[in-house]
């Protein structure tokens, strides 16, 4: 099999650039499944979103094994090393043929053959040692950072373990129904007839949870913009801005645009400004409103800078902070090798930063929405104590509710609550 069309080999490839690079997965993904067939997409991308799951619980194991660790600049044995245990652990590949085409994708390095083919055999023969001793640990036990875990044992106390395996769970595939073109339950009765089980999301009108992933092309009334593919967490926002006919409203960090569409099926009747840093992210959100048949004036600008964008007034604005997205690991696995403990430090100044800024183009008497997909409290709860603090003109307008857990300020999601994932909302109104 030539090196283009080896599956494995090119799960190395993108592995390489998210753990070498510090690429996202979604990234490298999108640059490497181009070069193969499509009928190999789905493998690769399971074999990448599993290690990056499970990688230091595997990274465990292949330490255990190894006689003595490998060089730097032998990333790429010690990526396939991981696919290969993950093939073992928890593929529906037979154990012989794993081993075999894992050992075939080695390549001109012709000692790591027997390297991963002895790494590979010595786990079959000790996997329960192996698994037992993995699970003396938390980092290997639930496969995240130690500085991960210790920062979520500081904020969740004895919610953490919880947090952990839901973090380990793939999220499920959610629809946010159009609701200005076709009613969730009307909605739902196309997917019977399509034979897709789907259910009622509790605690959005708007949301469908979807039994078993299918492609966006299957869902009836896609193109027609009848649906869109949203967590239910995250279409919390558009109920939560609560917007009225005629509302200038502002949409800070936009791209890819479901929160922008979501508010925009709610109360089209509104003047919308969405804003982001990213060009080419701000096409996306054109395309998703022309998708949807809705309006806004889309401008890329960075938000965490003053600019013509805060000098205007606006009746309601919605800040989805950058954050650590700590919140959507389950959906993005990537992030537990990318991230960094210094980066909290940093986004959360970058976050007091933008809703300084935010605070300037309210109106006396709007509401501002502050979001972000992330569960630690430097990032949500202590942010807005802190802005409350500083702000005379400033109050919180409690989101009354009955999902999450309810803050100091604001309303906190975990992840896998509800089966949705970890975001945090807070509401601010400025006093007349």
């Amino acid at each position: 099999m030539s090196e283009q069309n080896n599956a494995r080999q090119l799960a190395v490839k993108v592995l390489r650039a998210v753990v070498g690079d510090g690429q996202s997965l979604t990234e490298a993904l999108a640059v490497f499944l181009t070069n193969i067939p499509s009928s190999q997409r789905g493998f690769v991308q399971a074999l990448c979103y599993g290690v990056c799951r499970d990688y230091q619980r595997l990274q465990f194991l292949a330490e255990q094994i190894l006689a003595k660790p490998l060089r730097k600049k032998d990333l790429d044995i010690q990526l396939l090393l991981l696919t290969g245990l993950f093939q073992l652990r928890s593929m529906r590949v037979k154990p012989h043929a794993a081993v075999a085409e894992t050992v075939a994708a080695v390549g001109r390095k012709s000692w790591a053959k027997a390297v991963v083919n002895a790494v590979l055999r010595n786990y079959l023969r000790e996997q329960d040692a192996l698994e037992s001793a993995a699970d003396k640990s938390w980092c290997s036990k639930y496969s995240h950072p130690d500085w991960l875990i210790d920062r979520l044992k500081q904020d969740w106390g004895a919610q953490t373990e919880a947090i952990l395996q839901a973090n380990n769970q793939a999220g499920p595939m959610s629809l946010r129904v159009n609701l200005g073109r076709i009613s969730r339950e009307d909605y739902l009765a196309l997917l019977a007839a399509e034979n897709i089980p789907a259910e009622r999301l509790a605690v959005v009108d708007s949301g469908i949870v979807l039994t078993q992933a299918v492609a966006v092309e299957q869902l009836p009334g896609f193109a027609e913009g009848l649906v869109s593919v949203q967590d239910g967490a995250a279409q919390l926002a558009a109920v939560l801005l609560d917007t009225r006919p005629g509302d200038a409203v502002l949409d800070m960090c936009a791209a890819p645009g479901g929160k922008t569409a979501a508010i925009l099926e709610r109360q089209p009747d509104i003047k919308l400004l969405a804003l982001d840093i990213s060009e080419k992210r701000l096409t996306k959100v054109q395309e998703n409103l022309t998708r949807l048949k809705l309006q806004a004036e889309c401008q890329s600008v960075d938000v965490s800078q003053a600019g013509e964008w805060c000098r205007q007034a606006f009746d309601r604005i919605l800040l989805d902070a950058p954050c650590s997205a700590v919140g959507v690991i389950r959906r993005h696995p990537d992030i537990k090798l990318l991230r960094r403990p210094s980066d909290i430090e940093a986004l959360a100044e970058t976050q007091q930063h933008m809703l300084e800024l935010a605070w300037q183009a309210l109106k006396p008497g709007g509401v501002l929405l502050y979001a972000t997909c992330s569960v630690f409290k430097q990032e949500n709860e202590q942010q807005l104590i802190s802005f409350l603090a500083t702000h005379a003109d400033a109050e919180e307008w409690l989101v009354d509710a009955d999902w999450g857990v309810v803050q100091r300020v604001g309303r906190q999601l975990l992840p896998g609550q509800l089966t949705m994932d970890g975001f945090y909302y807070a509401r601010l109104q400025k006093r007349s």
